[in-house]
Formats: C-alpha cells, sequence, structure tokens
C-alpha cells in the first residue's frame, strides 16, 4: 500500500493543485478485498496503539475535513473499530459556541488535543476557520476580531496571518510530540448529489439530511477553491496532508487505515524497558504472590 498512499500525500503545498487528484481512484484494489484487508490494517494498528500508549512520548491527532456526504463518520468509525476505545478520543466540531467566539479560533482546538500515548480524531477542525469563513467570511463579524468589523476588512493580509497561525500551531505540536495527520477526503460533486437523494429517499437516512447541505452545495467551486488554498498554504514535510478519493467508501477506509498505520510505524514505537531495580522489584513481588 505505501505507493498508493505516496501517491495522496502532500508535503510541498506550493506544488499542489487539486486538478491533480482524483476521487474515485482505487488503482487494482478490489471492493471484495476490503473485509479482509482492513481487518488485517486494524489489527497491527491495535498493537502500534498499545504501544503508542504504553510509550507515553507521543500522541496521535487525526483530522478529517469534506464537504458533506463525504463519508467522515463512517470512516471514523471504520479505522478506529478494534481499537481499545480508552485509548481514543473522537471530538466532532460543530459551529462555535459564545464562549469559543469569545476566544481565539484555535482555542477549543486546542482544548481537545490529545494526551500523550492517546489517539484523538477531530472530524472537522481548526481549519474550517479558514474553509468556511473563507466562503462566508459576514461569519468573521462574530469572532470579535480588533481589526475585522467589516467583511472587506478581511483582505490578502488577514487570510495570510490566518495561515501562518496554522502552520506555527502545527509546528508546535509537532515539537511536543503530536503526530498530526491531515485527511481532506476529496468527494466528486455528482457523486454527492447521489448521496444527498439517498439520503432523502431512504427513510432510516432522513435524519442525516439537512437543508443546509443543499444550500451548501450552492458554494462549491468556493469551497474548492478554499480547500486548495489551505492545503497550498499548510502542506509541510512535518505536517503533510493527505488528499483521499472519496467516491468509493471501502478504498477511502482502506487508504485512511494504511496511512495511520504508516505513520504509527514510522514512530518505532516498544514497550518501556525496566530498569534493573524495577525487575528485582517484580521478582520479589512474583515470589511473595507464589508463596501465598
Amino acid at each position: 500500500m505505501k505507493g498508493i498512499i505516496n501517491k495522496f500525500k502532500i508535503t510541498d503545498g506550493k506544488k499542489f493543485s487539486l486538478k491533480d487528484m482524483h476521487t474515485n481512484w482505487s488503482g487494482d484494489l478490489r471492493k471484495e478485498e476490503t473485509d479482509e484487508i482492513l481487518e488485517g490494517l486494524i489489527k497491527e494498528t491495535a498493537v502500534l496503539q498499545s504501544e503508542l500508549y504504553a510509550a507515553n512520548r507521543y500522541s496521535l491527532l487525526v483530522i478529517f475535513q469534506a464537504m458533506d456526504a463525504a463519508g467522515k463518520d463512517s470512516a471514523i468509525a471504520h479505522t478506529l473499530s478494534g481499537l481499545n476505545p480508552q485509548g481514543c478520543d473522537v471530538v466532532s466540531f460543530k459551529q462555535p459556541s459564545i464562549e469559543e467566539l469569545n476566544h481565539d479560533f484555535l482555542w477549543r482546538h486546542y482544548k481537545a488535543l490529545p494526551q500523550c500515548g492517546r489517539i484523538g480524531v477531530h472530524n472537522r477542525s481548526h481549519y474550517e476557520n479558514v474553509l468556511v469563513t473563507k466562503v462566508h467570511p459576514e461569519l468573521l463579524l462574530n469572532e470579535h476580531l480588533p481589526r475585522i468589523d467589516k467583511v472587506k476588512k478581511a483582505d490578502k493580509k488577514f487570510w495570510n496571518q490566518r495561515y501562518e497561525s496554522i502552520r506555527t500551531f502545527e509546528q508546535h505540536l509537532a515539537d511536543s510530540g503530536i503526530i498530526m495527520i491531515k485527511f481532506f477526503l476529496y468527494l466528486s460533486k455528482d457523486e454527492q448529489k447521489k448521496r444527498f437523494l439517498s439520503r432523502i429517499d431512504d427513510p432510516e437516512k432522513n435524519w442525516k439530511f439537512s437543508a443546509a447541505d443543499v444550500y451548501e452545495r450552492q458554494f462549491w467551486d468556493d469551497y474548492m477553491k478554499a480547500y486548495e488554498k489551505a492545503i497550498q498554504e499548510t502542506a509541510t514535510g512535518q505536517s503533510p496532508w493527505y488528499v483521499i478519493p472519496a467516491d468509493k467508501k471501502w478504498f477511502t477506509r482502506i487508504a485512511i487505515s494504511s496511512i495511520i498505520l504508516e505513520t504509527m510505524m514510522k514512530l518505532k514505537l516498544e514497550y518501556p524497558v525496566l530498569a534493573k531495580e524495577e525487575k528485582e522489584k517484580l521478582a520479589d513481588a512474583k515470589q511473595a504472590l507464589l508463596a501465598e
């Protein structure tokens, strides 16, 4: 899977163009292989999760960004199945609350970072602040920004500063041992339409549909420009983006699980080795238990 993974990895934003990426690519893999492949990937990841927790030196932060109906929820459910839920934290970010709007835009995301040894998953993230607010800049007026009292004041300089804040934030996390994986599930507009219609036609899926989803669909091109710009500005060797084809959910899940596993393998995790004194205490404890 390594060759496939590198196909989606963006480490130099300056060279990135969304038109070079794919929404329905799956290589030589077949849907019939999905369950077997996923089972193997998850088993290997579960072992590394245990080592991650025991080592207590790194944490993993997995970010999911996508248009509506791209499959973020199901991808999270499938890629985390089989892992120890006690070592995972999943946060879904909705519209910011009044309290959150009274802090800087990174505040609520910083609070949700995973502790050492844990895996954190953010369903949407700090990138919403250069995606939704880029498409709907009027939302910036809710942030109480000192120099933005009119939409037109959110100029190129403002957005460059916000991208810089994100790059600095992510560099700080990397320096602190938080390994970040950023996924953009790249869905085609046609496939989104099919999934919306499926939600409308199936009573058991009606709850997933919102009229607001269709409204946001009007801004599809604007969102694509915003995603492209965000990736161009924030994809680095230390904090890469992965633009994953999302038209075929089964392939999306395999790609995500493969990337998570490979990232954890690169950490070369090991269980802590006890010092001589601690091993002697273990031996004494064993003898005491056997003597009962």
